[in-house]
């Protein structure tokens, strides 16, 4: 660990055209590194969140606040590849429901907004430099989208990867872009600034930001949200859900100790051997859902006070430079997560949301959930549920992992599966149209297996 490490990598990052502002995050983090601060926090420093104000708590009765949804951006964070599901480009170009992709819905669900409340809400994509030209070509097809002469998208930064040996920025001649990435969706407030969205949305009388996830279709922009932070003067709003066993790894809000701030612990903050403590779901009740509202107003002042860097807490993500290839060189990652925010802004407040709001895509698992029969879009673009019963359990198994070998063995769409409980599929099996699942459903093959158009798959009740 040396100065040299840390020269070298700033000196790549301003000839990389890297804001001025996004050098000082990287540096303060750099700086901590080699103080070997580790990002965790243990659990015997926090308590749980607790119980926390509903969205039908804050539900108005007829006709929103407009004022404050006229004064709504909506923006969606879509630097994401999805390389674990074999996605070249970015994941939001997937088609994911009725031939639309993610940008598709979510260009038409800010459409028909704009419609039913007749106001003027801006979408802004945050874009990485691998993301941004394809995504844009697909929001081309919505002219209608620009809003106040404001562009569509901003770049977040980009950070070398350090050797995990000596802190130096990692040499890989072999694909140089591997020598480069995100710095985590932290980064959204210093890009933000540096880009000058932040500015142009102020002068422009925008007040309130919706930031989600560009592969959650449930994270829609509600107005209830933005009037309850103008009636109530509330800074910043995190959303959670209430916790299953399948949300047990996802990152959660609890109450710091020591100062009582509400703080965010992601799964890359767990000190080694607390993962059981993490994974409690009776003790931390509620999940972060990264769907989160922002006053710029006091965006901009903590950005003011603090030269441009937000003190957001460190992750140290440990991984290798190819990481298809784990023999590889060993890299470390500086990251920050744009819920750690939550414990900046004095006044912040946790706001427990129904399921609905939370319909990610992780996986080719939950790919299938979301073309399934279990859902449908209604005239606003909103993915609506069409069953009153939990969603069944998914495991597709090796053969489906990557979108392609997915697409290849569902030719002819996915299976019905409002009567299904469970599906899991143990081997190669390629899917005719029609299928329909019934209870708990196995199925296995030790070679290619093919499902007959039509087919009723039964299990057990």
């Amino acid at each position: 660990m040396s100065s040299e490490g840390l020269q070298a990598a700033t000196a790549t990052m301003a000839r990389a055209g890297v804001s001025t502002a996004a050098i000082g995050v990287f540096e303060r983090f750099y700086g901590q590194l080699e103080a070997n601060v580790t990002g965790y926090v243990p659990e015997d420093t926090i308590d749980p969140l607790g119980a926390v104000t509903r969205l039908v708590d804050i539900a108005q009765e007829g006709e929103p606040d407009r004022e404050a949804l006229r004064r709504t951006v909506v923006l969606k964070l879509n630097g994401g590849l999805g390389t674990s599901m074999g996605i070249t480009g970015p994941k939001s170009a997937l088609p994911v429901r009725d031939g639309l992709t993610f940008l598709d819905i979510m260009a038409r669900q800010v459409l028909a907004l704009r419609e039913r409340y007749e106001v003027g809400i801006p979408l802004l994509l945050m874009n990485s430099f691998r993301t941004r030209e394809e995504s844009l070509e697909i929001l081309a097809r919505y002219p209608d989208l620009v809003v106040d002469g404001l562009p569509l998208d901003f770049l977040q930064s980009q950070e070398p990867k350090l050797r995990a040996d000596d802190l130096s920025p990692v040499n890989w001649p072999a694909d140089p872009e591997l020598e480069w990435c995100p710095p985590g969706h932290g980064d959204v407030y210093v890009s933000l600034l540096a880009s000058g969205i932040l500015e142009a949305l102020r002068d422009r009388g925008y007040r309130y930001l919706f930031l989600s996830n560009a592969d959650n279709l449930g994270a829609t922009c509600d107005p209830d949200i933005p009037a309850w932070m103008a009636a109530q003067s509330i800074p910043y709003v995190a959303e959670v859900c209430e916790r299953t066993h399948n949300d047990r790894k996802g990152g959660h809000l609890a109450v710091r100790k020591r100062d009582q701030r509400v703080v965010l612990r992601d799964s890359a903050m767990v000190v080694p051997g607390e993962d059981e403590s993490f994974q409690d779901t009776t003790r931390h009740q509620l999940f972060h859902a990264n769907n989160l509202w922002v006053d710029l107003d006091v965006l901009a002042r903590e950005l003011a006070e603090h030269d441009g860097v937000l003190p957001l807490p460190m992750i140290v993500n440990r991984k290798t430079v190819d990481p298809t290839d784990p023999s590889s060189t060993p890299v470390i990652q500086i990251e920050s997560a744009m819920g750690a925010a939550i414990e900046i802004f004095e006044g912040s407040r946790a706001l427990e949301v129904p399921r609905t709001r939370f319909r990610p895509v992780k996986s080719t698992n939950e790919l299938l959930l979301i073309r399934s029969d279990l859902y449908r879009l209604d005239e606003d673009w909103m993915v609506q549920s069409t069953i009153d019963h939990p969603e069944p359990f998914i495991d597709l198994g090796r053969s489906y992992t990557m979108v392609d070998d997915f697409e290849e063995r569902f030719p002819a769409g996915v299976p019905l599966i409002r009567e299904c409980s469970s599906l899991r599929v143990k081997g190669d099996v390629t899917f005719g149209a029609q299928v329909r699942c019934v209870g708990d459903v196995v199925v296995t093959a030790d070679g290619p297996r093919q499902i007959a158009d039509g087919t009723v798959l039964r299990g057990s009740p």
